[in-house]
């Protein structure tokens, strides 16, 4: 509860205590009044009006009156919301107590929940939310071919979880075109330098089928509709993020003139916010109809397996400190000129790249946390040292050594390389099968961390609240790059407490899933829904209408 909430809670509190002591003030008065007069007019009363008639025939007197406690109370609130305004000290107190004149909602549950000690392999509250990304009744089917607008070509970008952002809005923006789909082109040129076609990853059979009511798609344009063109496809690159209204006044026109349009370096070329419709559409896309083939899906199924053979339970990393990952970021890493200089040979990639103060970034949280960091933040989160690891990585810069202190951490560690290996190798010329099956075993585990913000920890921390809020730790790392910078400092213990801290708010419970907060595939709260929430024989639809009463009368009294 913030300074600025005390404050207003205390002086609402105040003025409601004043309302209320000046009502009584003068519901008393006109009690007065009416019995001096029926004092006058019968001399035979009761005692009360034996009183009454005392008081008309004496000098009019001032009568002590009981202090009210409403009115105490709220002078006391007053003066604490001056306190915390005047100190910033917080009166957290204060809300446990108001939250108890009325029921509290759910999401109030919830946040009371982060005082709680945090369950480092599930979220107690994850069981009362479902997926529900069905298609509503008014959603019309989709334009069949014929009849549709022209046929829209798409050409992804970027790394596999890249370009599944790609894909997913490549059928949302056929779907407000009312085009054909073509089944999307990867991308083979960018630093992944991976060859595969989209029918080499996806089921195609399956995606085309499962979204059948929602977008007619097609492996490729016909040839009597190539031959029939004047002109190759117009070719065009929209701008980030554009919202559907860009997509109808500056594309359809060309679609519909030219039959055949090609959106080249797709990725997140579509808003973050849109109808619900679309973006239960963007679920269904995503969740359901982007299936691996089966070649990927089994062997991704078979590491799962044996991971949960050693252990009842398992922890799957993805750790992203690539040399190009840690140039990009600009970063330093304690290398010393070697480092510098590999790095900074690699930045040299980027030409629009700017200057970057290494500290300034850390202390902005922008650095990827290093492999021991992870470790460290696992231990002093309550994981032991017995526990297992899946560790999902790239070419790690630095090598062995640089992995080595999380091995000491974690002895249990294991790759898809360590626990395939004679399997792996059809794999491996290809990184985006080769990451499709670290997603695998990353979206199965029982916990899932990251040690970045990029496109696979986005991606998998959606589909993992999508699936039931499955336990996805990223880390604060604003706050924790202060925290390993003075961990000489403090012991063990306080560290641990202090990371423990830090890191609520961040552990994947549904309490942060909130609209606006995040890309869309990051918290899909579009295709989340809740169920009854029973807690001492209430339940959550109960909570709602219990504080929508309080609130009413709450206003009700304030603007009598």
């Amino acid at each position: 509860m913030g300074v600025a909430k005390t404050w207003r809670f205390s002086v609402i509190s105040a003025n409601l205590a004043l309302l209320q002591n000046q009502n009584g003030h003068s519901n008393n008065t006109n009690t007065n009044t009416n019995t001096k007069t029926n004092s006058n007019s019968n001399s035979n009363s009761n005692n009360k009006h034996v009183v009454s008639t005392t008081t008309t025939t004496t000098t009019t007197s001032f009568q002590r009156k009981p202090i009210s406690w409403s009115w105490v109370c709220g002078l006391m609130l007053f003066g604490l919301g001056l306190i915390s305004l005047f100190t910033g000290h917080v009166a957290s107190d204060l809300e446990w107590y108001s939250q108890r004149l009325v029921k509290r909602s759910f999401y109030s549950r919830l946040d009371v929940s982060r005082r709680e000690p945090i369950d480092i392999w599930k979220s107690k509250y994850s069981k009362y939310f479902y997926s529900c990304s069905e298609r509503g009744r008014h959603f019309a089917s989709a334009v069949r071919e014929r009849s549709s607008n022209g046929y829209l070509l798409i050409a992804t970008s970027g790394g596999l979880n890249q370009q599944r952002t790609g894909i997913t809005d490549a059928v949302v923006v056929a779907r407000i075109l009312n085009a054909t789909l073509v089944v999307p082109e990867l991308d083979h040129h960018s630093y992944w330098k991976d060859d595969s076609d989209f029918i080499n990853i996806f089921d195609v059979d399956w995606f085309i089928s499962t979204l059948a009511k929602d977008v007619t798609i097609v492996r490729r344009v016909p040839d009597k509709v190539m031959r029939s063109m004047e002109k190759p496809p117009y070719t065009m690159r929209v701008p980030r993020k554009s919202a559907p209204e860009y997509y109808l006044d500056q594309v359809l026109p060309i679609l519909l003139r030219r039959r055949v349009v090609q959106l080249t370096k797709f990725d997140y070329r579509l808003a973050n916010d849109l109808d619900e419709e679309l973006q239960k559409l963007r679920c269904r896309v995503n969740y359901q109809a982007l299936r691996f083939t089966k070649p990927i899906q089994e062997l991704g199924q078979r590491l799962v397996f044996r991971m949960q053979q050693m252990a009842k339970r398992f922890i799957a990393i993805h750790l992203r400190f690539e040399p190009d990952m840690l140039a990009f970021s600009g970063c330093y890493y304690g290398g010393g000129e070697k480092e510098r200089y590999e790095l900074g040979e690699i930045r040299k990639r980027w030409a629009t790249l700017p200057d970057l103060s290494p500290d300034g970034e850390r202390k902005r949280g922008k650095c990827p946390l290093t492999p021991h960091e992870v470790g460290l933040m696992l231990r002093a989160l309550g994981f032991a040292n017995d526990t297992y690891l899946y560790v999902a990585s790239g070419e790690i810069y630095g090598g062995e050594e640089t992995l080595q202190p999380l091995r000491e951490l974690f002895p249990n560690f294991y790759t898809k390389e360590t626990l395939a290996n004679e399997e792996l190798k059809p794999f491996l010329p290809f990184s985006s099968r080769l990451a499709a099956i670290d997603y695998i075993v990353c979206d199965e585990s029982d916990v899932f961390v990251t040690n970045n913000n990029g496109n696979m920890a986005k991606i998998l921390a959606g589909r993992r609240r999508y699936m039931g809020h499955k336990r996805t730790i990223r880390p604060n790392a604003k706050k924790l790059s202060a925290l390993f910078m003075a961990r000489r400092q403090m012991d063990w213990e306080t560290f641990a407490r202090k990371v423990k801290s830090c890191q609520k708010g961040f552990m994947g419970d549904p309490d942060e899933m909130r609209p606006g907060r995040g890309e869309f595939l990051e918290t899909p709260y579009s295709c989340i829904c809740e169920k009854p929430f029973n807690d001492d024989e209430t339940s959550y639809n109960g909570d709602h209408q219990s504080e929508q009463v309080a609130m009413q009368s709450v206003a009700k009294f304030k603007f009598a």
